[in-house]
């Protein structure tokens, strides 16, 4: 097998002629791979194959099991290598003992072993690489008489497709090759999406991933099977919807979603924003508002990826917005590297908070007597509603608390920028201090989600002026909280609560909590430098109390 996998090499992700093991002829497609072959060997009937890059971890699997063990590469471990695409996912294909050999492998490899689905005799190993990733290999038995059987009970047909690692020919019963090449999702049966409902979902997210089109008769099968998205667990849905926040395109995923018919089943909330009319500045309802702001963070956060050229962008506001704050691009990075959860990226949260971050605009709106459209509260209010929906996919209350957090504080960049713009007064030490108090790492989503809010309000009509003042408050907001946290965002603390009881002389309780807040703002607005200058104004303090 070594010899194969090293023959193969020159050719990979390639379509080949064999005639008696020897490769005779390459092409783009089978068809031109055949069409070469016949040129100079119009005689002979050759074997034609997709020569995969294998991942080296699936020679060492193969060295692990036994020489006749028949064993097929499955489903979208196969798609992603016929794009030539690296996958983190693994799914192996077995006649029997799937758990068995899961755990053979995973004692081989030093790894973790899971038995996922003890019904259906399937295994899962999860290998971790040495710079930390983990790769998940989940070992099945058919289901179904045979492997055709299994294929042709899956999904989209480009997802049936299963390459056989003894022998390194492909098995397409579905014709998912072909849907491939003519970028095509595809259910592979009348009944698969009634099968699984999530599904529908899945075929949003990687027509997205992929730059698919979902073929029409599969997009009515999705909406047929839209209302049984109930008896699906809310895991799965979570696990679903989060991967399509994290993913490229959330906005039109979204989107796609609602022409679906989709979210009444799945995130009803937001069904009430369609058509809510907002106020100028605002120039869309509520709804078209909210997939706004989704492609505006999406642009942001991709304007300050590491590596980002912000001189080859055609936009003036994206690419003055990656020359403002591309200074703090490694910072960016690294606060999206730390998820609160392994299972979800920071990424997918924040854009959940997007997507939530108005959804209670339609219970509090209100119309006053000028023909101001207002929506007092909705920011708190939304804060709950998007909690709610977090519980009930059961995430991390780390995970309910950071999106609360950004909703509920979502206005404050809002009232900073209109307060430099009409006042030439930029945030103080004291507001600054109080923003990161109140909203912590959340603090940073906030920046990127109110440029992403404020390009969605005014679209077009958007000043580079404008534009400038909100950078500016950008600019300061990641600069203290950056540069200078100590200063103005955690000042070390001066005096502990006993310390303040002794010298003051009272009582625990909510007063002394009330003083240390109040000495370490004071702190933070660079008024209290030293420990008798707390303790002095602490006791004036105190006195107004009392």
């Amino acid at each position: 097998m070594t010899d194969g996998l090293s023959q193969r090499s020159p050719y990979a992700g390639r379509w080949v002629a064999r005639v008696r093991g020897k490769i005779v002829a390459q092409g783009d497609t089978p068809e031109q791979a055949l069409r070469a072959s016949q040129q100079s060997r119009h005689k002979e009937r050759p074997e034609i194959i997709f020569m995969l890059s294998l991942p080296p971890l699936i020679k060492r699997i193969l060295d692990i099991l036994p020489a006749d063990q028949q064993i097929y590469l499955v489903g979208g471990a196969v798609r992603d290598l016929l794009l030539s695409r690296p996958s983190p996912d693994l799914d192996f294909a077995l006649p029997a003992k799937g758990i068995s050999l899961a755990r053979t492998v995973a004692n081989a490899l030093h790894a973790d072993f899971i038995p996922l689905d003890e019904e259906r005799d399937t295994g899962r190993v999860i290998f971790t690489d040495e710079d930390g990733t983990r790769i998940f290999l989940d070992f099945a038995v058919y289901r179904g008489a045979d492997l055709i059987e299994d294929l042709r009970a899956r999904d989209f047909t480009i997802n049936a497709i299963a390459y056989n690692l003894r022998d390194e020919t492909i098995i397409d019963p579905t014709e998912g090759g072909k849907d491939l090449r003519a970028k095509t999702i595809r259910a592979c049966s009348p009944t698969s999406l009634a099968d699984d409902p999530v599904r529908i979902l899945r075929a949003i997210r990687q027509a997205a991933a992929f730059d698919l089109h979902i073929e029409k008769n599969t997009r009515e099968l999705m909406k047929q099977s839209a209302d049984q998205l109930g008896r699906i667990s809310p895991e799965r849905l979570r696990d679903e919807v989060f991967k399509i926040l994290k993913g490229p395109k959330p906005h039109a995923c979204i989107r796609a979603l609602e022409m679906l018919g989709v979210l009444p089943y799945l995130l009803p909330e937001l069904v009430a924003m369609k058509g809510v009319e907002q106020s100028e500045p605002h120039m869309h309802d509520v709804w078209t508002h909210t997939l706004a702001v989704l492609d505006y963070l999406d642009q942001a956060i991709s304007a300050l990826r590491v590596g980002y050229d912000a001189e080859k962008t055609n936009d003036m506001f994206t690419g003055l917005l990656g020359l403002r704050l591309g200074r703090y691009r490694e910072q960016i990075a690294k606060h999206f590297a730390e998820p609160l959860n392994v299972d979800r990226s920071l990424r997918s949260l924040l854009f959940f908070a997007a997507l939530y971050h108005d959804v209670s605009k339609p219970e509090t709106k209100t119309v006053e007597e000028s023909g101001r459209t207002r929506f007092f509260d909705h920011d708190v209010q939304g804060a709950e509603v998007a909690a709610e929906r977090l519980r009930s996919f059961n995430v991390s209350n780390d995970e309910v608390e950071r999106t609360q957090a950004i909703i509920k504080n979502h206005m404050r960049i809002h009232f900073f920028a209109d307060r430099l713009q009409k006042e030439k007064q930029s945030p103080s030490r004291k507001a600054i201090y109080r923003f990161f108090r109140d909203s912590g790492k959340a603090g940073i989503d906030l920046v990127l989600l109110g440029l992403a809010d404020l390009r969605a309000t005014r679209a077009h009509a958007l000043t580079i002026e404008t534009w400038n003042v909100y950078l500016d408050v950008a600019r300061i907001l990641l600069e203290n909280y950056f540069e200078k946290p100590e200063e103005a965002i955690s000042p070390p603390r001066l005096l502990d609560g006993n310390t303040l009881m002794k010298e003051l002389g009272i009582k625990p309780g909510p007063t002394v909590g009330q003083l240390l807040e109040s000495i370490r703002e004071n702190q933070a607005a660079g008024k209290i430098e030293t420990i008798e200058q707390a303790l002095a104004f602490a006791r004036e303090e105190l006195t107004k109390l009392s």
